[in-house]
């Protein structure tokens, strides 16, 4: 009885105040007479109490407890989507940061190889002679025929070395060579190499000044192990490979 009293008492205070008593939905109408007590029309009768006289009805606001706590959860769900929506614009901004950073990583990466590689292209030769050896017959007349190119001896297996960067346009049998390469280099100048033992570099190969592209034999018409180096301008016609040598800082 005590608890009602005080509830009723609660009730009564929240209507005073002219504040709604509960933010819920549904109501109940409880009648009141008119001057009659507001606790004691709040108060369930006990069985066998008299009623309450009919008159003007009191309307009190009744709590829905499953409303409120869906609002409740709601309310928790929506701060918990704000704070993943945060989460992952973070995440965003860090990606993009970091591919950021990996790209000028790539870039600066790629330059300093482009540096390294200018720097070693710079430092090799442009042109080099073809084999060591020992300069053995020039360019011109000789045994009644003309010698277009020149020999240089060594040993079986001397490797033989593009004399350009350029690019091999054949490397196979020869007549009176066995074997050759033919190397064409960038300005169009074509250089022969015959008389090979095995050959390195085939056709289409892309090769720089010194690069092996075959090593000395003792193939065709030939007289004993040695190289012989000829010099092609235009395409076909024959120089004394001396002095185009010479022209370009190599000595024989």
């Amino acid at each position: 009885m005590r608890g009602r009293v005080t509830a009723a008492a609660v009730v009564a205070g929240a209507i005073a105040t002219g504040s709604g008593f509960f933010n819920a939905v549904g109501t109940s109408a409880i009648p009141l007479a008119a001057g009659g007590d507001l606790a004691g029309a709040l108060l369930v009768p006990s069985e066998g109490a008299p009623a309450q006289a009919s008159g003007a009805l009191l309307t009190v606001h009744e709590v829905n407890p499953g409303l409120e706590s869906a609002k409740l959860v709601r309310g928790e769900g929506m701060v918990a989507l704000q704070q993943v929506d945060r989460v992952v614009q973070q995440a965003s901004a860090d990606y993009a940061v970091k591919q950021e950073e990996l790209r000028k990583q790539q870039e600066a990466e790629a330059a300093e190889k482009a540096r390294r590689e200018a720097e070693e292209a710079a430092k090799r030769p442009k042109v080099v002679k073809p084999a060591q050896g020992s300069f053995t017959s020039g360019f011109g007349a000789r045994w009644g025929t003309t010698h277009y190119g020149i020999d240089i001896a060594n040993s079986i297996g001397t490797p033989i070395l593009s004399a350009m960067d350029g690019t091999v346009i054949e490397a196979g049998s020869a007549s009176g060579f066995g074997l050759w390469v033919r190397v064409q280099h960038d300005d169009g100048t074509v250089t022969v190499y015959g008389h090979v033992d095995t050959i390195v570099a085939y056709a289409g190969t892309r090769v720089s000044a010194g690069q092996q592209i075959a090593t000395m034999g003792n193939r065709g018409q030939s007289t004993g192990p040695h190289l012989h180096f000829e010099v092609w301008l235009n395409g076909g016609q024959k120089i004394d490979p001396v002095g185009w040598l010479a022209q370009r800082g190599i000595a024989l």
